[in-house]
């Protein structure tokens, strides 16, 4: 058995349950790497990240480096002695940090390798329809998420899943890929496999606002893909034509009713209860929304206070 001193690096929500079931397992973390408190809200008070907060209320040592090459922080890595490194949602690693350690330096990535690399593979699954997906571990290596394999596991995306429900799934089965691959790294048994590059790779492009946003002339089932593979966050958009305002709205959750219809692309529909909005093979029946400067509702409260005009269209 290797007596491993660890090394762990992230910074999201996504990466706490892995930085805890290692904890829970007896592992010895030497030290945790994270972002620098960032200033947020209308205080602009500084926010601690997701792992710097769980880290310090169980006293673990913690670095929050602004530039990885900076040699006081290459210094004060290489002080920690680690023999192994376990990155989780951090962000691109120097060659001089990911080669440091004896065993390496392994990435636990959000999707079944090699498809889907990149900075948003839970959203980019559900976007584009795919039916299952999963977690990868491997070892880093110069470039984004190219690294040789060690496990991977499946999981199903079901049909109301969305990046939320599906980021909460991936989270719990990746902690414990993690702490398979680590067992198999303490115990010597690691065999890696080559990632095999081909012409049909599925990319996860980082989300901007331009591919966030909704195209009413997409199909049925692509809008609606789109919807809940971007919510809860950053949330699929549009903008509302609706009598003079012009307003850009967020659309959290929606349902899809395939139907034939002869409205125009965009046309809102609504009464008392229900918003939808016609696309070339049915309606997209908005639930969840929300207008600028206000809390995100459902569509029956937003109706009770809000009123569409006949003529009020999505662009």
């Amino acid at each position: 058995m290797k007596d491993l001193r660890i090394v762990f690096m992230g910074t999201p929500h996504f990466a706490v349950a892995t930085l805890k079931i290692l904890v829970e397992n007896n592992y010895n973390i030497v030290g945790v790497i994270t972002a620098p408190d960032k200033p947020a809200g209308r205080g602009r008070k500084l926010n601690e990240s997701a792992v710097k907060q769980y880290a310090k209320s169980i006293g673990l040592n913690i670095l929050q480096p602004t530039n990885l090459k900076n040699e006081d922080f290459l210094e004060e890595l290489k002080a920690l002695n680690a023999n192994l490194q376990i990155v989780v949602a951090f962000r691109m690693l120097p060659k001089a940090v990911w080669q440091m350690p004896e065993h390496g330096t392994f990435n636990l990535h959000a999707s079944l390798l090699p498809n889907y690399r990149g900075a948003a593979p839970i959203n980019w699954a559900i976007i584009n329809g795919e039916t299952k997906t999963g977690v990868s571990t491997f070892f880093i290596d110069e470039k984004i998420d190219t690294g040789e394999m060690i496990l991977q596991e499946e999981a199903p995306i079901d049909a109301e899943d969305n990046a939320g429900s599906l980021h909460d799934k991936l989270m719990g089965i990746g902690s414990q890929l993690v702490l398979k691959t680590v067992a198999l790294i303490e115990k010597g048994k690691v065999e890696t496999t080559p990632q095999i590059d081909s012409d049909t790779i599925k990319t996860a492009h980082k989300l901007n606002k331009e591919n966030c946003k909704i195209n009413w002339h997409d199909t049925l089932e692509n809008i609606y893909n789109k919807i809940r593979g971007l919510s809860p966050y950053p949330a699929a958009w549009c903008t509302l034509i609706n009598n003079d305002e012009k307003l850009d709205l967020k659309i959290y959750s929606a349902k899809k009713e395939k139907t034939t219809h002869t409205l125009d692309i965009g046309k809102v529909v609504s009464n008392k209860n229900e918003l939808k909005v016609a696309v070339s093979n049915g309606y997209i029946n908005l639930t969840e929304i929300k207008l600028p400067g206000k809390r995100a509702m459902d569509v029956k409260s937003l109706l009770n206070g809000y009123t569409f005009n006949i003529n009020a269209q999505m662009l």
